[in-house]
């Protein structure tokens, strides 16, 4: 067990469920103090608030309440998210702007409400929730992969803005991750154990990443033992992004 984190306030956006539960659990195990904001309650964070990251104004009522109740924020994880699927013609402007909404601004609504309180703090990191997406073109992933191209353009440049503030600021970028959105993904396939041993093949390791390895990579960028690693996406793809191995 790992006390990287001890004392150190953490904020998990999408806390409740999936990768953000993940992450929840393994920042409490390196010893932070962790928020869930999120729409759905989380029953391990030290505080779980309801909070929408598209209304700023619960993002910021949530952010006074961390302070009141803990004393600051050290750490904030922008994982809150959705997927999208589809080629250029399968969302109308209405989902662009809605899973825009979520998945970009939102982590610019969080971080922006924070950023007084992580200016205080002597060991505060940012880490945001990107993608293979952002940086390999996937078949009928248009909109998903413009959202997280924004998120790692985003995330070098808060982290070129706030290099002299003392904040740290990265990117987890994962590859095709076991979670809930997988599941009901695969669910309306026609044939889901195809499907599911698709997407396997797809990443060289030959599996779907577990929601744990990424919580390891984001309590990694979150801990100051890391304070030299500012402005990256840290790939977890089981070598999807670098790797050209020949077919099994």
């Amino acid at each position: 067990m790992s006390h990287d984190l001890d004392g150190l306030v953490a904020v998990v956006t999408g806390g409740a469920s999936g990768i953000g539960d993940a992450i929840v659990h393994r920042l409490l195990t390196d010893g932070a103090r962790v928020v869930s904001f999120d729409i759905a309650h989380s029953d391990q964070a030290t505080l779980s608030v309801n909070v929408d990251v598209t209304d700023d104004a619960a993002v910021v009522a949530g952010v006074a309440r961390v302070v009141d109740s803990l004393g600051g924020i050290d750490i904030v994880v922008n994982n809150a998210g959705v997927g999208a699927q589809g080629d250029v013609s399968a969302n109308d402007d209405h989902e662009w702007h809605r899973v825009y909404d979520i998945n970009v601004v939102g982590m610019a609504r969080v971080t922006r409400a924070a950023l007084p309180h992580l200016r205080r703090s002597l060991s505060a990191a940012v880490v945001n929730m990107a993608s293979i997406a952002a940086t390999a073109g996937l078949e009928q992933r248009v909109l998903y992969s413009a959202t997280k191209g924004a998120v790692l353009a985003m995330t070098r440049a808060l982290a070129a803005d706030h290099l002299r503030d003392g904040i740290r600021v990265n990117a987890v970028c994962p590859g095709t991750a076991d979670t809930p959105w997988i599941a009901r993904l695969l669910a309306t396939a026609a044939d889901p154990a195809a499907e599911r041993v698709a997407l396997e093949a797809r990443q060289p390791h030959g599996r779907l990443v577990a929601a744990d390895e990424v919580a390891r990579a984001v309590a990694y960028l979150a801990s100051p033992t890391s304070g030299s690693t500012t402005g990256i996406g840290l790939a977890v793809d089981g070598g999807m992004q670098e790797l050209r191995v020949r077919p099994r």
